[in-house]
């Protein structure tokens, strides 16, 4: 009598996603976005957290030295490890091609540049800025250009997010070798920069639209970085 035998299939492997997935993803995105600009959302949502007597918690200990101060520190740390593993890589860098280390921290830096150069053209200020919080100000939306909203402006995007989104740049280095660590980091990044977005939206310091438009905004930094550094290795070895 033969002994039936057991066989296990392999798991399929993970495979990275193709550009027309990721532009997918991406303008899906941004039709988000737009929807939520169109919906006028971020007052209400504002208002779970402040009213005419400012943010409860614009000064909280918690808020100011662990949320903002200490997370943006820890965000430069961390970019200063990344820079490091460009010659030095650990873990999963370590089957990440030299020019595609270098594309991650520059992705990164990138993104950094982006938002703080739209932030200083905005005019957009603060919700603790405007009169409906304690301020001065009036609401303006952020597409509102050549009106002043009273306030004092570069409040649009979110720069505290950005120190969590920046680091989007690490799904685009890690997907085409390592597809499944790369979707756990996006899953970290994302976390962390809505995280370190919803501290501020909690202090008065931006809008929840800010904040999208800062993920928005380092994806695609990041994913332009990976373009580009695709298409230089690829004319290299033609």
């Amino acid at each position: 009598m033969s002994v039936p035998t057991l066989t296990v299939s392999s798991a399929r492997p993970s495979t990275p996603a193709s550009p027309r997935q990721i532009l997918g993803w991406t303008l899906l995105a941004l039709a988000g976005l737009i929807a939520w600009d169109m919906s006028g959302w971020d007052l209400p949502m504002a208002r779970w957290f402040g009213d005419s007597q400012g943010f409860a918690l614009r000064s909280d200990w918690f808020m100011v030295h662990v949320a903002h101060e200490g997370a943006r520190m820890l965000a430069w740390l961390v970019a200063l490890g990344l820079a490091l593993s460009i010659w030095w890589p650990v873990g999963a860098l370590r089957q990440v091609a030299y020019e595609r280390r270098v594309q991650l921290v520059a992705s990164a830096l990138l993104s950094l540049l982006v938002i703080g150069l739209l932030k200083r053209l905005s005019t957009t200020s603060c919700p603790w800025d405007l009169a409906e919080f304690g301020g001065v100000g009036h609401y303006v939306s952020h597409w509102t250009r050549g009106l002043s909203d009273g306030g004092g402006g570069h409040c649009f995007p979110a720069g505290h997010a950005s120190s969590g989104f920046a680091f989007l740049s690490l799904y685009f280095t890690l997907h085409h070798t390592r597809p499944q660590t790369a979707r756990l980091c996006l899953a970290g990044v994302l976390a962390a920069g809505f995280a370190l977005g919803l501290a501020q939206q909690m202090r008065g310091a931006h809008f929840m639209s800010h904040t999208l438009w800062t993920a928005w905004l380092c994806w695609t930094a990041a994913w332009i970085g990976d373009l580009l550094t695709t298409r230089y290795l690829a004319r290299r070895k033609a």
